[in-house]
């Protein structure tokens, strides 16, 4: 087994190779706004740290969100042009459960990401391995209440002390493909099921088409 894992859901353009057992590299850049152009130089990076041809890989790791949208799309898009030029099978993971794992936390705990637009995505977990609710998009207010008193994990709880405010000073606040890899591996050894590797966006992109505009047809 030679897992290709990364994900470009958070800021963190993060990629790992793992063999099933360890990690054999991994590379990680907070940079949200260069998505497209850090990702394949990280591929290319953990590739020859661990001295492996590309075609030597036996299945892609992808995660697909909750996140915004260009970012998102960019490790999704990847994933599908490598799995499919590599005949390899292609794993969707929600990024949160990434960030979940990596914490490796056996209680009752709280994930969150910056969806920007004063919003966090999040999901609550009963241990690293156990996601208790379905990943959300809220304002940090109107879910004071569900995460009151739990500990939290990620940027997301970093910007917002006063509603999460059990944060965990030393534990992951972006996403590790190195982690995503390693709870790759253990899903697959326990023939457990993936996600399809589709985005899971949870709201509308920033981008919209403009209000008014005509739409040219030929004559």
């Amino acid at each position: 087994m030679l897992l290709l894992a990364f994900d470009t859901a958070t800021p963190a353009v993060t990629a790992a190779l793992h063999d099933g057992r360890d990690v054999l590299a991994e590379s990680t850049e907070v940079d949200a706004r260069r998505h497209g152009e850090l990702l394949m130089p990280a591929v290319d990076r953990v590739l020859r740290e661990a001295d492996v041809k590309l075609d030597a890989v036996t299945g892609i790791v992808v995660g697909v969100g909750p996140g915004p949208y260009t970012g998102l799309r960019v490790g999704l898009v990847t994933a599908a042009a490598l799995g499919d030029a590599l005949g390899v099978p292609v794993h969707g993971i929600c990024t949160l459960d990434g960030i979940a794992y990596a914490a490796g936390l056996d209680e009752p705990f709280t994930v969150a990401t910056d969806a920007r637009r004063k919003e966090v995505y999040w999901a609550r977990y009963d241990s690293a391995r156990s996601r208790a609710t379905d990943p959300a998009v809220d304002r940090p207010a109107d879910i004071a209440e569900l995460v009151a008193g739990l500990p939290s994990v990620g940027a997301g709880a970093e910007l917002y002390p006063e509603v999460f405010t059990q944060l965990r000073p030393g534990f992951p606040v972006h996403q590790s493909a190195a982690a995503l890899a390693a709870l790759a591996a253990v899903k697959l050894a326990e023939g457990e099921a993936f996600l399809p590797p589709l985005p899971l966006y949870l709201r509308r992109p920033d981008a919209q088409v403009p209000a008014g505009y005509k739409a040219v047809l030929p004559k």
